[in-house]
């Protein structure tokens, strides 16, 4: 099994894989989209880093406010 584990943020690949800390399955381009893009530097490891095609909380934002109209 192989493990990697990002110094910045502790995100973790398995076998390839992220997960998020919950345990649930993830997509590298939404870590990248909520975290890597906003606060990653050198200790990044997401090779999707600078990906801007998954979620973003400005995404997120707009999807609650569809909801509220």
């Amino acid at each position: 099994m192989d493990i990697k584990a990002c110094g910045k943020c502790g995100a973790k690949w398995i076998d390839g894989q992220l997960y998020w800390s919950t345990g649930a399955k993830a997509k590298e381009e939404d870590l990248a989209g909520l975290v890597c893009n906003t606060l990653g530097d050198k200790q990044c490891i997401n090779p999707m880093r600078g990906n801007d095609t998954g979620t973003t909380w400005a995404k997120r934002m707009d999807a609650i406010n569809e909801l509220d109209e």
